[in-house]
C-alpha cells in the first residue's frame, strides 16, 4: 500500500521511463500543442497577430512532463505551427514566453523553487528597468488621476510564489488530491501564465523596437507608441491571464485525475 501511494505521484509519471516513452509524450504533446497554437485567441494589442488557444495548456506541459520534456514539447510545438502557417511574432522566438510559463511550473512541481524564484525576479526586472516600459499607468476616475503599478498583478503572483500558499499548492497538485487539485492548478497556473506574459512583454519590446533600432532599421512599433499600449494592455492583461488560468484549471483538473487513475493502473 505504501509503494502504490509513493509511486502514484504526478512526478512519477516519465520518472525512470523508457527512452522510448518519453520520446512518443514529447511527440503526442508536441503535436497537440501545434494544433492549439493554430486557433487564434486574443488578438496582440499594438502588433498583427494574436494569441493562441495552446497558451490554456501550456501550464499543463511543466505540470504533467516535467521541464525539460514539457519545454521541449512547446519548442517543437510552436516551429511546427510555424511550419503549417502561423506568422511568427516576434522573429522566430515565439517559443519563449509559453516555454518559460513550462519549465517554471515543471521546476515547482519538483520543488526546484530557487531556480524559479530567480527567473522570476529577473523577467520582473528585465521589464521593469527597459526604457519603454510604462511602470505607472496614469488613472482617471472621474475628477480624479492618480498612478497605478503597471505589474501590479505580476508582483501579486510572485508573492504568491515565495509563499506557502505556492508550495501547498504543489503538493496539492502533486498527490493528486481530487479536492484540492483545481485550487493547487489554479495557484500555479496564476504563477505560470503571469511568467509568460512577462516574458512576452520584454520580446513586445526588445524585439519589435529595440532591437531593429540597433540594427539600423526601422522598428515594428513606433517608440513613442508604447506608452499608448501600455496603457491600453493595463485594463486588458489582468482579465485576459485570468481566462487563461481559469481555462487550464478546467482542462487541467479532468486530465490529470484521467492521469492519476491510469497511472495507477499502470503501476499496480
Amino acid at each position: 500500500m505504501v509503494a502504490q501511494e509513493k509511486g502514484s505521484k504526478l512526478s512519477d509519471i516519465l520518472k525512470d521511463a523508457p527512452r522510448s516513452r518519453v520520446i512518443a509524450s514529447i511527440a503526442i504533446f508536441s503535436a497537440l500543442y501545434m494544433v492549439l497554437r493554430l486557433i487564434p485567441t486574443f488578438p496582440v494589442i499594438g502588433v498583427a497577430g494574436s494569441f493562441a488557444l495552446s497558451d490554456i495548456i501550456a501550464p499543463l506541459f511543466g505540470i504533467i512532463l516535467g521541464p525539460y520534456a514539457g519545454g521541449l514539447s512547446v519548442i517543437l510545438g510552436t516551429f511546427l505551427a510555424m511550419a503549417l502557417g502561423r506568422p511568427p511574432v516576434f522573429m522566430g522566438l515565439d517559443f519563449l514566453p509559453a516555454t518559460v510559463n513550462a519549465v517554471a511550473l515543471g521546476l515547482l512541481i519538483k520543488r526546484k523553487w530557487s531556480y524559479v524564484i530567480l527567473l522570476n525576479i529577473a523577467l520582473l526586472a528585465a521589464f521593469l528597468l527597459n526604457p519603454l516600459t510604462s511602470v505607472f499607468v496614469e488613472i482617471t476616475l472621474g475628477n480624479v488621476s492618480f498612478s497605478f503599478p503597471f505589474a501590479w498583478l505580476h508582483i501579486v503572483a510572485f508573492v504568491v510564489l515565495v509563499s506557502p500558499l505556492g508550495r501547498k499548492a504543489a503538493d496539492w497538485i502533486e498527490n493528486f488530491k481530487a479536492s484540492s487539485v483545481a485550487w493547487g492548478l489554479g495557484i500555479l497556473a496564476f504563477v505560470g501564465t503571469m511568467m509568460q506574459h512577462l516574458m512576452g512583454n520584454v520580446l513586445f519590446e526588445v524585439i519589435l523596437n529595440q532591437l531593429p533600432l540597433l540594427l539600423g532599421q526601422e522598428p515594428i512599433i513606433p517608440t513613442e507608441a508604447y506608452s499608448g499600449i501600455w496603457t491600453v494592455i493595463f485594463f486588458v492583461y489582468p482579465v485576459e491571464r485570468m481566462i487563461l488560468v481559469l481555462l487550464s484549471v478546467l482542462i487541467g483538473v479532468p486530465l490529470l485525475l484521467v492521469l492519476r487513475k491510469s497511472f495507477s493502473r499502470i503501476k499496480q
